[in-house]
């Protein structure tokens, strides 16, 4: 479950958490107990970051349909 501290976060700051997080695991020393919480918090950011590029494609889409639906101008 997104928390609501979660949906407050931009896509950068979501982006940045997330690259933290997996540099973590990478470097490894954890225990099992962090490991798990770090990987959770990860799939949390992941979807926080997977919602805004979702949102940019479609105001994206949104706005060629329109430009293209938008009469010529000479």
């Amino acid at each position: 479950m997104t928390s609501t501290t979660d949906e407050a976060l931009g896509y950068e700051q979501a982006r940045d958490e997330l690259i933290e997080v997996v540099r973590r695991l990478e470097a490894g020393g954890t225990t099992l107990e962090e490991s798990l919480a770090l990987w959770e918090r990860g799939e949390e950011l992941a979807k926080v970051c997977r919602r805004w590029l979702e949102g940019a494609r479609e105001r994206l889409d949104a706005a060629l349909a329109e430009e293209e639906g938008a009469p010529e101008e000479e």
